[in-house]
């Protein structure tokens, strides 16, 4: 390992830390367990040199939000840490003719927002699942639009108990819950309020939608009090910049 190596590790391990600490201060606020709250490092446009320093730290959960960058990278991963065995999330938005590349790596995509888009990833974890490139159904989260701009993305909230049904007629997904970003210009809480009370509706009709996914690196303290089971994490734990893989 080279003198560079060996900083940036030391820097990624502080960082982590001092996220934990974070972490760990506001499930206390909250009257939370912080085993609770998974961390899910988001690694894209860093390369999987640092990807595999998170592995190296005990974070097995790491995201990528494009395929393009995201499949090159979990093999170059694999190679680097072949004993890791990491559990890669798809958090970005996700044209349907990816889903079949997607479903080649990644354990759990959180950003299915449409019908079609359910049944694109339901038929290629199928055919995955038969060439014996998978070994299980892949988990999905429903994105949900807090503010309902369809400009940004992600289904509204009031459209969701629909969006999951179709989900859960496919038995090569898994409805595993909800994930959503606090919009621009919005005050995180009120818009985490919002998303904590349709994510427990949706609970109630559908029992295995138990995650939450919302909180990043500037908010994600509101987010643990209002219930988030995933915080996705990159700037405060790699930085602002980074260089893709190659």
């Amino acid at each position: 390992m080279t003198d560079r190596d060996t900083g940036r590790a030391a820097e990624i391990a502080a960082n982590l830390a001092e996220v934990r600490a974070r972490v760990d201060a506001a499930c206390a606020r909250a009257g939370r367990d912080p085993a609770g709250v998974r961390l899910l490092a988001v690694t894209k446009t860093f390369p999987a040199a640092d990807a595999a320093a998170l592995l190296d730290l005990g974070v097995r959960d790491l995201a990528e939000n494009r395929e393009q960058e995201a499949g090159p990278k979990t093999d170059e991963v694999a190679a680097l840490r072949p004993g890791a065995a990491p559990r890669w999330h798809m958090v970005g938005s996700l044209q349907r003719n990816k889903a079949r590349a997607v479903v080649r790596w990644a354990a759990e995509v959180q950003s299915v927002d449409s019908d079609r888009l359910a049944e694109a990833l339901g038929r290629a974890a199928a055919n995955a699942i038969a060439a014996g490139e998978r070994t299980a159904p892949l988990d999905v989260l429903l994105q949900a639009s807090i503010d309902g701009d369809p400009a940004r993305g992600g289904c509204p909230l009031d459209g969701l108990p629909e969006l999951a049904e179709r989900v859960i007629r496919s038995s090569d997904l898994r409805l595993r819950g909800i994930m959503a970003v606090a919009p621009l210009g919005t005050e995180p809480r009120a818009a985490f309020a919002r998303l904590a009370d349709a994510a427990g509706r949706l609970r109630a009709e559908f029992p295995s939608a138990v995650e939450l996914s919302c909180g990043m690196s500037n908010d994600l303290e509101d987010a643990i009090e209002y219930g988030s089971t995933c915080v996705r994490v990159g700037t405060a734990l790699l930085g602002g910049r980074g260089l893709a893989s190659p």
